[in-house]
């Protein structure tokens, strides 16, 4: 079965929106107080469980239209990237070395696993 690219555009937004997930579950649990109503009325987290929400929806929409999981799964991976440069952006956090080759690996994996499938 031959994976439609508008599956893996779903599943690329997905990481994206998973991304911006990660960095909302961040500044929300800065901000919370402690006890679970606080975060249930902390904007943050909800806009963080928000971004969950349209992930799934996504990857939804994705199965629909066909795809195989193996090469799909792996482009969601990417949302580690996108959170490491994001990081790095908004909170200064180093990206080393080590980190741009982990993410080198991360790429060359989903291509091997795209091209395996296919």
């Amino acid at each position: 079965m031959k994976t439609p690219v508008e599956s893996m555009v779903c599943f690329l937004v997905a990481s994206l929106l998973g991304a911006a997930g990660q960095f909302l579950y961040k500044s929300g649990a800065a901000r919370a107080v402690d006890g679970p109503l606080s975060y249930l009325l902390n904007l943050r987290l909800l806009g963080g469980v928000a971004c969950y929400i349209g992930v799934m929806v996504l990857f939804i929409t994705a199965f629909k239209r066909g795809g195989q999981l193996s090469v799909l799964y792996p482009i969601y991976a990417t949302s580690f990237i996108f959170s490491a440069i994001g990081a790095a952006w908004i909170y200064g956090e180093p990206i080393r070395p080590i980190n741009i080759a982990g993410m080198g690996f991360l790429v060359t994996g989903m291509f091997l696993m795209g091209w395996k499938a296919s």
